[in-house]
């Protein structure tokens, strides 16, 4: 599975958080607890350069929780993490004020006088939530959301509170995937348009995640029939998927594609359950 995604508006975004960097006194990054990992935008350390960082993993209600809590503590060695959920609000109130504290120390002075807020600036791939995070910090409407990559396209200042404001910045993308499964991983959780990959590609992908890493999971949902002992086929799998919900085209036969969709589908809206594709560094050290 080889998926590369660098559309022009990607460039131009590029090169708006380099332009506004020099407006902001702390980057909060947002990433996708899902993947944590592979929804950090690897040349964002490189572009912000020292400014104060603070990473935080959105969409914590759909990852494995404990997961979740390693990753928070190993993401970001050269800041600070918190861990959200933007559309329940959990987590969202500490936001601000780790803002302040990461602020340079004479932006810290002024937070709490008469001097303008801490100025920030939010970045993340497309799709990783950024708009609902606004909405949630802000408690009300102030960003247009959507759950397609990249709906956000424009910029604006918002105040958080009168020592916060932040400026949203459309999602950034790097221009390459060095490693397939960091592109598989994207395309699982919703995070790249599908019209640059296979559905049927990534769902085969993900049923091959759950048969190794979870294999119970599959065949509960969907009652899978297992005469064998062992469904061997992810198509066999995906072809009993489409009998349960009745994904039949002319002829009797089975429509893969819509099969493959629903799947993706209810991984990502958390009907299969909660599960992050990737794991944290300490417990990749230990094995």
């Amino acid at each position: 599975m080889n998926i590369q995604w660098y559309p022009g508006h990607m460039a131009k975004a590029r090169r708006l958080v380099e332009q506004n960097l020099k407006l902001v006194d702390v980057v909060i990054e947002l990433v996708d607890a899902r993947a944590p990992l592979s929804s950090r935008n690897p040349m964002v350390n490189k572009i912000i350069g020292r400014k104060p960082q603070l990473v935080v993993l959105n969409k914590s209600d759909l990852a494995d929780k404990r997961l979740t809590e390693l990753w928070a503590r190993g993401i970001c060695p050269e800041g600070v993490s918190l861990v959200v959920n933007s559309r329940t609000g959990h987590g969202i109130n500490k936001v601000p004020d780790a803002v302040i504290k990461l602020a340079p120390a004479k932006m810290k002075a002024t937070a709490t006088g008469r001097a303008r807020p801490v100025r920030c600036m939010i970045v993340g791939i497309p799709n990783v939530g950024k708009s609902l995070f606004i909405n949630s910090l802000v408690r009300q409407k102030a960003a247009r959301t959507g759950n397609k990559p990249g709906v956000t396209k424009g910029q604006q200042w918002i105040r958080v509170s009168k020592k916060v404001e932040l400026l949203d910045t459309p999602g950034i993308l790097w221009p390459k995937f060095d490693d397939p499964e960091v592109g598989f991983r994207l395309a699982a959780i919703g995070a790249i348009k599908e019209e640059v990959f296979s559905s049927e590609d990534v769902a085969a992908g993900l049923i091959q995640w759950f048969e190794t890493n979870h294999p119970g999971v599959l065949r509960d949902r969907y009652n899978l029939s297992d005469d064998n002992g062992v469904i061997d086929e992810v198509n066999e799998i995906i072809e009993q998927v489409a009998h349960r919900r009745g994904f039949i085209i002319s002829g009797g036969k089975v429509d893969m594609y819509k099969a493959s969709v629903h799947i993706l589908k209810e991984f990502r809206e958390g009907k299969l359950g909660c599960f992050t594709l990737e794991m944290p560094p300490q417990l990749t050290k230990k094995s």
